[in-house]
């Protein structure tokens, strides 16, 4: 598959630059991939589309101030986003701009020496314990947001904006964005009607930020995340899958944990979810047949991306009856094009999907 398939055109206007107010008042479309039918809700009207006999699953990861203003030997400018702590004080990380192996970002009272140099990251060793330089980075670092936002909100509100309200594993370079229209008055109002509310853990790092930049989309790699289900979980939610329920996936990065570790149990190809805690790099794009997921609650993602790819599996051949040829021609394409012509907003702050 070309990656020119996945491809449409928005106007920047409709890129959303901070999230609606409250959280649950944005909109809401509703994709049905066996009617091929799209309709327009709000997100707090969510309990008068679900019952009882659904499932929604959360990745409760915590956004932390990931992004670091340092300086160069030169005393120019240097940018880190720490992506992902190794062991001790080792972390993975992006820098702007790039250094090279055993140069150094010094900041107030510490530095940080670039150890590797890979791809697109370096590894970085700060020369303060671990402990100590997890409270620097609470006082000195910032709320990384993707660049297509330009906000000018303090970084004290920022860390709330961007923080989905059920956060509690600190570990993320960026928020796992379906999860920001949830209010606690929602799960609250979901749980009384009898929806089953479970959590997992996903760290998102830099499988979120890299684009596909080769033309053959299967030879795309993604940069592998650190994930966590616990067995009590995914006890509960096999017993679910058992009893019929519908299992839906809050966001990609529950959909891609829940997909990783479901593995057939039967020749009749059922699948059971695996409790486990490790790194993850499952590539989800048309062809792929989804293991456990029924459902799928999600943003409205950028063109040419691996999230686009995603959601273009969902409602094409194995898991619909729609071959996929070109993302504007399947029921994906044809509701984003309808979001635009509605005037919805986009990507992280943006208005929900919800793919049933």
């Amino acid at each position: 598959m070309k990656l020119s398939q996945f491809d449409y055109f928005l106007p920047k206007k409709f890129i959303a630059q901070s999230p609606a107010s409250p959280r649950d008042s944005s909109r809401l479309m509703i994709v049905n991939r066996k009617t091929k039918s799209i309709s327009h809700q709000r997100f707090f009207e969510l309990p008068n589309i679900l019952s009882a006999n659904d499932v929604l699953v959360f990745n409760d990861t915590k956004v932390f101030p990931a992004r670091l203003i340092g300086k160069k030997n030169s005393g120019g400018k240097a940018e880190i986003l720490l992506l992902k702590k190794l062991r001790g004080n080792l972390w993975e990380a992006i820098t702007k701009p790039g250094f090279s192996k055993g140069e150094k970002i010094y900041f107030p009272s510490f530095f940080g020496k670039i150890t590797e140099r890979h791809n697109y990251t370096s590894f970085i060793e700060f020369s303060i314990p671990a402990k100590l330089f997890l409270k620097k980075i609470n006082e000195i670092g910032t709320t990384p947001l993707p660049p297509y936002i330009k906000s000018q909100v303090p970084d004290h509100d920022l860390r709330k904006q961007y923080q989905t309200v059920y956060a509690r594993e600190p570990g993320s370079a960026a928020a796992p964005t379906a999860g920001l229209h949830f209010t606690k008055n929602l799960i609250a109002q979901l749980k009384d009607i009898g929806v089953q509310i479970e959590f997992l853990t996903l760290h998102v790092g830099l499988g979120t930020f890299v684009p596909i930049k080769v033309n053959d989309i299967s030879k795309h790699k993604i940069h592998s995340e650190q994930f966590t289900l616990e067995k009590s979980v995914a006890d509960r939610l096999n017993k679910a899958k058992l009893y019929g329920k519908r299992i839906i996936a809050v966001g990609t990065t529950t959909c891609r944990v829940l997909e990783t570790c479901a593995q057939k149990v039967d020749k009749e190809g059922s699948y059971l979810l695996i409790p486990q805690s490790g790194s993850t790099d499952i590539y989800i794009y048309p062809g792929y047949k989804f293991r456990f997921i029924d459902s799928l609650i999600t943003n409205f993602h950028l063109p040419k991306s691996t999230l686009l790819a995603l959601i273009s599996t969902y409602a094409t051949l194995p898991n619909s009856n729609e071959k996929f040829t070109d993302f504007s021609k399947s029921l994906a394409g044809k509701a984003y094009h309808e979001a635009i012509n509605k005037g919805y907003r986009f990507f992280s702050f943006g208005d929900a999907m919800f793919l049933t």
